[in-house]
């Protein structure tokens, strides 16, 4: 059972016949509860460890079930789901439920067990064993490393969860007090309080164009001319009609949206950032309606947006190159919407398309440019023009994800801090530091669009081009040896505040126990680490911690040689901070100081 909540032992696995097949729920959050729900499983995509998030109601309905976690092993002789109710758990068929969407799957279930109740499900993206199959609850999808298709193996279409229970907190007084201040914090904040309530992610679109580090035609360039057509702005000046968030969230980021064709009364999830990116910019389309298409009908399937957008986008330049025509093509946004079913069921060409581009340039060539890392497609940022990020997604523990990368194109191409995107001084110092915050917060079970407020609020309203902003970088960009000693101090670093990571107040409240930022960041250090001896176990190393050779070697500007990502250097210093050998295998002293036993 993975137990990453257990601070004093840390993060365990366990094995069933030989397999690893591990589901895992938690929650710490302060307020009336949380709607998120973390996974992890092994990764299907690169063959080491997997983890994933999504919001929706079924995290806090399982908690209020009595459920912190669950572990699902074995398979079903024929299709399933669990209920889990009040302590209680029962298997039912699901025989008619497979073949359903996850939209008429949430339905059905509601109209069998209540409308109270809240479901994670797969749709035939995941019965079909699609690599990148995710698990949906409401319209929000646990999307990444192919969790949809371990479900599937299972047989199992889905659990069902509802509860009448109460949520132990240690110091409910303390606790909602914490959670009134900080909610305050969060919608004075600029970042949490305006740009995300109003754009969503997809704000993000244009400032990573103008930054030149919005993938575009398969990562061949950062910049697309169209980009305005499928801008936050523009989505929200024509598509949008409400904003909406998971339960208890102050932030509100959901778009809800119509297509212009659409029945305005029929609202639906909008796209985020990344779908707008990949399905937009990546693959030569403006279509905002077809964006908007594309997403629903991949998450009615179960399909990861992501390794999906790029899988596709790989094979389209693989078409341009002489390689297999896959029946889609650069621009072409019909015969993508056309291709999504063929994916889910593996009928024809969808069949090797489902398999994703590691699997499809280890067949058919073209690794140079199949944007992947570890087997996991890029998230939608141009490492070329953010090379932190690029270093991010080299060493990330589950492959090509932003996130498990720590996000350093926040403070680089995407115009919030403005740090030089191209220079390499502080990344490996930053890329660690960001990598054990997120990890610290996605094991509290908090959202990380909670984090943002991590860049201070005057900075963020001065803007990238202010000389404040610009000598505040400049410092970012020297502080390295700072970084490292603070990392090394995180025993040390006892105090609480909302300016930094507010979420190591909250879980003390909750929890009833010292627990304070420092102890946030070895946290997040711990399970960083637990996770790469899962990843060394199963042979991923070093050799693995790379980038496609066209954005290491092929400068995104022909005339700038520097807009290459400059990783060996980069990873060697980072592999140095983190106290790992040069083969990046954490050592015995390092092991020893996390309190993790091999």
């Amino acid at each position: 059972m993975i137990t990453a909540g257990d601070f004093r032992k840390g993060v365990t696995f366990e094995m069933d016949n030989g397999v690893w097949t591990i589901v895992d729920f938690q929650h710490v959050k302060p307020g009336k509860g949380a709607a998120f729900v973390r996974t992890k499983i092994k990764n299907v995509m690169t063959g080491g460890i997997a983890s994933s998030n999504c919001g929706g109601p079924f995290g806090f309905t399982l908690r209020k079930a009595g459920f912190e976690g669950l572990v699902v092993t074995g398979r079903a002789d024929e299709p399933v789901y669990l209920v889990v109710e009040d302590g209680a758990v029962s298997i039912h068929s699901a025989r008619d439920l497979w073949g359903l969407g996850t939209e008429a799957t949430q339905e059905r279930l509601r109209e069998r067990h209540g409308t109270h109740v809240a479901s994670f499900v797969i749709g035939s993206a995941g019965e079909n064993l699609v690599r990148f199959a995710g698990v949906v609850s409401g319209e929000r999808i646990s999307a990444r490393c192919g969790g949809g298709a371990v479900f599937g193996s299972k047989n199992l279409k889905g659990i069902v969860s509802s509860g009448t229970g109460p949520i132990p907190v240690a110091d409910v007084v303390a606790l909602k007090a914490f959670d009134k201040k900080w909610t305050k914090f969060l919608r004075s904040h600029p970042m949490t309080g305006h740009s995300m309530p109003r754009y969503g992610s997809a704000g993000i679109v244009s400032k990573a164009n103008a930054g030149r580090a919005l993938p575009t035609r398969n990562f061949a360039q950062g910049f697309f001319d169209e980009a305005d057509a499928i801008s936050g702005e523009t989505l929200v000046q024509t598509r949008l009609v409400t904003n909406a968030g998971c339960v208890s969230c102050p932030i509100r980021c959901e778009r809800r949206v119509a297509r212009q064709a659409d029945d305005i009364d029929v609202t639906f999830k909008g796209p985020e950032y990344e779908t707008l990116g990949l399905f937009g910019a990546d693959i030569g389309n403006a279509d905002l309606d077809a964006i908007i298409a594309l997403n629903r009908i991949c998450d009615d399937l179960g399909i990861d947006t992501i390794s999906c957008a790029g899988t596709l986008a790989f094979a389209m330049e693989l078409a341009q190159k002489g390689g297999p025509d896959f029946g889609v093509r650069f621009g072409d946004a019909q015969s993508v919407i056309e291709v999504l079913p063929r994916i889910a069921y593996r009928e024809g060409v969808g069949d090797e398309l489902a398999n994703g581009s590691k699997w499809l340039s280890e067949k058919y060539g073209g690794s140079e440019y199949a944007m992947h890392v570890k087997g996991l497609e890029l998230a939608s940022y141009e490492p070329r023009r953010s090379v932190g990020m690029g270093l991010g997604y080299a060493t990330s523990n589950r492959g090509g994800c932003h996130l498990g990368g720590g996000y350093t194109a926040l403070l680089e191409s995407i115009n919030v801090l403005g740090m030089d995107p191209l220079s390499p001084r502080g990344k490996p110092q930053w890329t660690i530091l960001m990598q054990n915050a997120l990890d610290g917060v996605s094991s509290l079970g908090c959202c990380l669009f909670s984090a943002l407020t991590f860049v201070p609020a005057p900075l963020y309203a001065l803007g990238p081009n202010h000389g404040v902003t610009r000598l505040v970088n400049k410092v970012l960009e020297i502080s390295g040896p700072i970084i490292t000693l603070m990392l090394k101090m995180a025993p040390v670093l006892r105090f609480n505040t909302l300016l930094l990571f507010p979420h190591a107040e909250a879980a003390r409240r909750a929890m009833g126990r010292p627990f304070a930022t420092g102890a946030l960041f070895q946290l997040g250090e711990r399970c960083f680490t637990i996770e790469r001896l899962f990843n060394l176990r199963e042979g991923l190393g070093a050799a693995d911690d790379t980038l496609p050779s066209r954005l290491t070697q092929s400068p995104q500007d022909p005339d700038n040689p520097c807009t290459v990502v400059p990783l060996d250097a980069m990873r060697k210093t980072y592999y140095r901070v983190r106290g790992w050998d040069a083969d990046g295998v954490p050592t015995a002293r390092k092991l020893r100081k996390l309190g993790i036993e091999r």
